[in-house]
């Protein structure tokens, strides 16, 4: 079965592999000094101070080099020195981020993305998020094929019972997994809320292991979906779950997987990136 590629890696790991990939295909038009420099603001990710030592060794670069790209960034005002030798973001990298978040729309760039999927790979693919114990749909696309269950834009459906819900609760922080089953305790029934935790217990465990969830009959009895969650990296967390789900009779639940979950990854790397 196919294993999830992490799209919760540190913004400092994945830049320093991606300088590391330049260079040793030596891409000439990548430009080391400015990756480094860009990976030194990265380092601030999940963190407000730091220290020049902490920067190199976050980093792995020389001393030299973070003085030189410290001297840069504050002279730029990417960086500033607090009063007590410490160094934050400065002005001119806050500007830049608000500029980025105020015109950041996840479901505005996702949706032509997802209508290029489902055309060519012939599935109906849908992008939400979770409220109030309801997976809530924010983007659809149907797949040429004919499905009994054509979701719309606003529509909701359970979040234990279908792929997507699934996988947004196997991706999800464990305070906001308190939230999900706090929401489904004061709509469902005891019965149904213990069903509803076991079957979360066993999709988190099923997506821990394979990197995705899979519902096959369940929401209904013609559709197979596989889902998985999609990691943006503005906000520095999961924020929607993405699933793609064709007529069950034209597949094995495990020979779709493999087929579709790679390409599924792929798809949510570059919603979540702003790609």
């Amino acid at each position: 079965m196919t294993k999830l590629l992490s799209t919760a890696t540190p913004l400092l790991e994945r830049m320093t592999t991606t300088i590391e990939q330049s260079k040793e295909d030596n891409d000439r038009q990548f430009v080391t000094a400015l990756g480094r420099g860009l990976s030194l603001l990265a380092a601030f990710e999940h963190d407000d101070r730091l220290t020049h030592q902490q920067l190199c060794q976050m980093t792995a670069l020389p001393k030299a080099t973070i003085t030189r790209l410290i001297h840069t960034l504050t002279t730029l005002g990417f960086l500033r020195v607090t009063e007590h030798g410490q160094y934050q973001l400065g002005s001119s990298a806050v500007r830049l981020s608000a500029t980025a978040w105020s015109r950041h729309d996840m479901v505005a760039a996702a949706e032509p993305l997802l209508r290029q999927f489902a055309s060519e790979n012939e599935v109906s693919v849908n992008l939400a998020t979770e409220v109030e114990g309801e997976m809530r749909y924010h983007a659809c696309c149907r797949s040429p094929a004919r499905l009994s269950v054509n979701l719309q834009v606003g529509s909701a459906v359970p979040v234990a019972h279908t792929a997507i819900g699934r996988a947004f609760y196997a991706v999800s922080s464990q305070a906001r997994q308190t939230v999900i089953s706090s929401n489904l305790k004061e709509h469902l029934s005891i019965a149904d809320y213990n069903h509803a935790q076991t079957a979360l217990a066993n999709a988190a465990e099923h997506y821990e292991k394979y990197g995705y969830t899979v519902s096959d009959g369940e929401f209904s009895t013609d559709i197979l979906a596989v889902a998985i969650g999609v990691f943006d990296v503005a906000t520095g967390q999961y924020t929607y779950s993405l699933n793609a789900s064709v007529p069950s009779a034209n597949w094995q639940a495990d020979d779709y997987a493999a087929m579709i979950v790679p390409k599924l990854q792929a798809l949510a790397e570059r919603i979540g990136g702003g790609v």
